[in-house]
């Protein structure tokens, strides 16, 4: 199967289902954001972010994803949102502002929109 050959839920916008086309794609991306888990890593990720993304293997997009810290990016290209939050931590970012951040609006906005039932199926 062609990775990159389109599904049939790939037509939803805005949704990027986590399968294991997708997982396979994010696993060195997955791989280094569990990383995280340890305060070790955590130091050599604050250090020398560069060599730390060389270590596991990251393609160009996640690279470039990683540094500019664009988290529909990450998604896109196979992260899981519970690793990838794990960068956000490191940024000191709570999950309310990373997922404001992927939905193109502030923290405050997104705590409403959520508190008025959630984003609609229509956009």
């Amino acid at each position: 199967m062609d990775p990159k050959a389109p599904l049939g839920f790939d037509d939803i916008p805005g949704t990027y289902v986590f399968d294991g086309r997708r997982s396979r794609m994010g696993y060195p991306l997955n791989r280094m954001s569990a990383a995280l888990n340890s305060p070790t890593e955590r130091e050599s990720f604050q250090t020398d972010p560069e060599a730390f993304m060389d270590r596991f293997g990251l393609s160009p997009g996640q690279r470039e994803a990683v540094r500019k810290r664009d988290w529909m990016s990450m998604i896109q290209q196979g992260g899981n949102i519970y690793f990838a939050y794990k960068i956000g931590v490191m940024d000191g970012l709570s999950v309310q502002e990373v997922l404001a951040a992927m939905t193109g609006t502030t923290a405050e906005d997104f705590k409403q929109m959520m508190s008025n039932g959630g984003r609609q199926p229509s956009g």
